[in-house]
């Protein structure tokens, strides 16, 4: 059973539709492993391996070709999302002792695809901030070091795919939190669309800014994941249409991109300087491959304000209540934003939205002469778990406590995928990642130019011991 941890989610479905080995014993692995590891970074605060058990005994029940496209396969639920049964907090002391009577429609569309949930991972108080720690459960600490952060905010997500406790992991990103990451711990993470992963049936529907999506160890176990993900769902009446041959498929056919586009900051942001020579030398791999790489971005000049803007309407409209009710309860960067969001005027919020606008218009043109942009996924590598946020970098102070994740934001505001790839180490040895922004809705050659990419630049030795 050992063996299993290290191979990659599609292996182990493959053996679960060949009944080589049975969920159950897949369950049994997975809880052996995080027994082992867990302890050493906190990042599956809860586990329901009973509840596991019972629905992998109710899927073993059903004929082999009705156990769906992950058969069984034991997946990891971000603490942000209810699960049926499941201590579910949303890192927040407000919900420390809530079992919901439901599942969020992400959860029923994993189990409906064959998942089998084994826990719930750590994550930041609602999401906010990109260090995963919160007032119910600690930090969560970066395997590669664990002096050092895991970023957020699905921290507890990638530190449990970076260490063996999971093959596949739900995660959610509005301004990079899945991406940062999936960066600060070696795997990969994609950030799909808006509306390709159904969402709720909490918070509001119809935003465009906040996604859910697959993290894994390779690309082809995240396209395998997105494909149990995006399945049509009554509750996600935007989801775009399904491709006419699955995302698995699309991401093994391994397409280099012709031509694309790397910039070091967008045009906004400082780069930590080791994080940009690991970057460029990927950019030289990528290059010596056949890649047409040019230097060029699109125009993210008013990116810092859409994004802060909107970003702080959306916590307002989402956490109003409890800023009411409970505002002795939240952490200040909490607070912060939803007074700022309280505090915007129509005006403002317009002025936002016709940036947006602009940034879409600038960033699709630009995407038509290129099959990639490609970006540090974050600009700093992994930093100090007890500094709250990234207040500099490179000599540059930033203003609040989501400046630093501009490089991410700025690609949220388009509405275009992007995936963060492992690019390299550190001279210290920790990882950095590339984000690989796509065509729009365009996840299937997205999937397939980052397995080619994949192949090309590191061969990340992962699922690692806690150092």
């Amino acid at each position: 059973m050992t063996d299993l941890i290290t191979k990659d989610a599609v292996e182990v479905v493959g053996m679960l539709a060949a009944q080589d080995v049975s969920p159950l014993e897949v369950i049994d692995a997975l809880e052996a492993r995080t027994s082992a590891v867990n302890p050493a970074v906190n990042a599956v605060v809860t586990t329901c391996f009973d509840r596991a058990r019972d629905h992998a005994a109710a899927l073993m029940a059903r004929p082999l070709e009705e156990r769906g496209p992950l058969a069984g396969l034991p997946v990891l639920i971000k603490d942000l999302s209810n699960v049926e049964g499941v201590r579910s907090t949303q890192g927040s002391p407000i919900f420390s002792d809530v079992i919901p009577g439901r599942s969020d429609d992400v959860v029923t569309t994993l189990e409906e695809a064959g998942g089998i949930v084994t826990g719930k991972s750590n994550t930041p108080e609602f999401g906010a901030g990109a260090n995963t720690f919160n007032d119910v459960f600690g930090a969560t600490l970066n395997p590669w070091n664990t002096a050092l952060s895991a970023a957020g905010s699905s921290g507890g997500a990638a530190v449990a795919l970076a260490t063996g406790m999971a093959w596949l992991a739900h995660g959610s990103d509005l301004g990079g939190s899945l991406r940062n990451p999936a960066s600060f711990n070696g795997i990969v993470g994609l950030r799909p669309s808006p509306f390709r992963v159904p969402k709720g049936p909490h918070g509001n529907p119809y935003s465009s800014l906040g996604v859910e999506g697959p993290m894994a160890r390779r690309v082809a176990d995240l396209a395998l994941m997105l494909d149990a993900m995006s399945t049509p769902h009554r509750n996600n009446p935007l989801g775009p249409e399904l491709p006419a041959t699955s995302f698995l498929h699309s991401a093994q056919a391994k397409t280099p991109p012709s031509r694309v586009a790397f910039s070091p900051d967008l045009g906004i942001t400082p780069v930590d300087p080791e994080v940009e020579r690991v970057c460029r030398k990927a950019m030289e791999r990528l290059s010596a491959s056949g890649v047409e790489v040019i230097e060029a971005h699109p125009d993210f000049s008013a990116a810092h304000n859409a994004f802060q803007t909107l970003r702080a309407h959306e916590f307002a409209a989402g956490l109003h209540q409890l800023y009411e009710n409970h505002r002795d309860q939240l952490k200040p960067e909490v607070v912060w934003n939803i007074e700022r969001g309280l505090n915007l005027s129509s005006a403002e919020i317009a002025h936002a939205e016709r940036q947006r606008a602009e940034i879409f218009a600038h960033a699709e043109g630009f995407m038509q002469g290129v099959d990639l942009l490609i970006t540090p996924a974050t600009i700093v590598p992994p930093y100090p778990v007890e500094d709250r946020y990234v207040s500099a970098c490179n000599g540059v102070e930033f203003d609040t406590y989501i400046d630093w994740l501009a490089i991410a934001y700025a690609i949220t505001l388009t509405g275009l995928p992007a995936l963060s790839l492992p690019a390299g180490f550190t001279a210290d040895g920790l990882p950095v990642g590339i984000q690989l922004v796509g065509q729009p809705r365009g996840e299937a050659r997205l999937l397939s130019h980052a397995n080619f990419m994949q192949d090309e630049l590191i061969a990340m030795p992962t699922p690692i011991m806690p150092s």
